[in-house]
């Protein structure tokens, strides 16, 4: 049997063989239906690319459908309860676990560039007092750029490998440094005796002391969620990254992009945005009126539900269980009583049963910022840190694909045509 579509145009009767591969129809293969020689080829039309494959990809592997997350064909689970970031960020960006050798001098590379220009401390120092540190975080990704042009280079594999480097290795500290502007606080300069989120944590919260030490059970669990934000296949600001980058731009240009897109409150605000939904609940209480307003339309569930997975989202019930070992360090967060017993009440409820609505990495990924005392802001600050190997996992395998070309997709055109023009003089007259 062969693997290919049959089309018949009823507009000219005349048939078409489209082949088939990995359940995909080349949209070129489309654009060879015409209605006459003289008209243009039978185009997609596909906003949000809903059903549209941009490119090949071995990065992330989902199936939302039973609700798998690999990276490089390694289940989601097993790395955030066996690996650390650092040696996630190395498989996603090699496409292979390190060995022993490769993992330290990975380490000691990311460690070695955590230090940022004394002029990108004061790009960012001129920014005003209330800020927001996603926009800040944007800016100096961004204007890393003027401080490694060579970074245009992009050709080459080695100069690939130190901006990957480099960019990894210097989230943390742009993150931090944005979170401290905010606060009025002053810049602290990398610790590099401490591990890749330990330093992070020392950044963000050290005041007086010679040396901060955060509890292993918060490192651990800030680990997990950024290896759980690491990468999740073709969404808003990957493909960005890839839109942008398919221009040969640098990479801190494209990753740029990719920060502006997360920016947007439709794909990194999710987490915020169930906050202040368990906060206007209030109490388990006020569940039951709120789960009736929103099956009346009057309300809006935030954190369930997701365009890629009609099933529970694996990364939900990892950051569930982080929870636990976060609690234990702070304390619970009063929402967490609310949260769970909404989710309970949602899981059984035949509405959502139905509509297939099941939490996902937003839901409880805020009570545990939270937690943390992290202000709402810095939520999407925290995403892209951990998004960044992801982000530059799929900008080098684009630069690396001989299939891709620029990013320059069709419209539909619905405006006027053939106007004549009427000088002002006469319109005004």
């Amino acid at each position: 049997m062969t693997d290919s579509l049959t089309v018949r145009d009823n507009r000219t009767g005349q048939e078409y063989e489209v082949p088939i591969t990995d359940g995909t129809v080349k949209a070129a293969d489309l654009g060879q239906i015409k209605s006459g020689d003289d008209a243009p080829g039978l185009a997609v039309y596909d906003p949000g690319f809903v059903n549209t494959a941009s490119c090949r990809s071995s990065v992330t592997y989902i199936d939302g459908e039973k609700g798998i997350l690999e990276y490089r064909g390694y289940p989601i689970e097993q790395l955030a309860e066996k690996s650390n970031f650092l040696e996630v960020a190395y498989l996603l960006i090699h496409g292979a676990l390190p060995t022993k050798a490769e993992y330290e001098a990975w380490v000691h590379e990311i460690t070695y560039h955590t230090f940022v220009h004394e002029n990108v401390k004061s790009f960012m120092q001129g920014f005003r007092y209330d800020a927001h540190p996603m926009g800040m975080l944007m800016a100096s990704v961004g204007a890393l750029s003027t401080f490694y042009p060579d970074a245009r280079n992009i050709t080459d594999a080695e100069n690939r490998h130190i901006q990957m480097v480099r960019m990894i290795a210097k989230m943390p500290t742009l993150g931090a440094w944005s979170f401290r502007h905010a606060q009025g606080k002053p810049y602290v300069y990398p610790d590099n005796d401490l591990g890749y989120t330990a330093n992070f944590l020392s950044m963000l919260f050290k005041m007086s002391e010679s040396k901060f030490e955060a509890d292993e059970r918060l490192v651990k669990a800030l680990d997990v969620l950024f290896i759980l934000h690491a990468d999740h296949e073709q969404n808003c600001s990957t493909n960005a990254v890839r839109s942008v980058g398919s221009s040969q731009v640098d990479p801190y240009s494209a990753v740029a992009a990719g920060i502006g897109a997360l920016y947007g409150p439709l794909h990194g605000g999710a987490n915020e945005a169930v906050l202040r939904m368990l906060k206007r609940i209030g109490s388990k209480e006020n569940i039951p009126a709120f789960i009736q307003g929103v099956k009346d339309g009057n309300e809006r569930l935030m954190g369930f539900g997701h365009r890629v997975y009609k099933n529970y989202d694996p990364r939900a019930k990892i950051i569930k269980k982080a929870c636990d070992d976060v609690f234990e360090v702070t304390g619970v967060n009063p929402l967490l009583e609310i949260a769970q017993e909404l989710e309970k009440i949602a899981l059984e409820d035949e509405y959502f049963v139905k509509r297939k609505l099941y939490p996902n990495v937003d839901f409880y990924s805020g009570l545990i910022y939270e937690a943390f005392q992290f202000p709402p802001e810095m939520f999407t600050v925290l995403f892209a840190i951990g998004r960044t190997p992801g982000w530059l996992a799929q900008w080098s395998e684009l630069v690396q694909d001989k299939e891709q070309k620029i990013a320059r997709p069709k419209q539909i055109y619905t405006g006027d045509r053939t106007l004549d023009f009427v000088p002002a003089s006469e319109r005004w007259a």
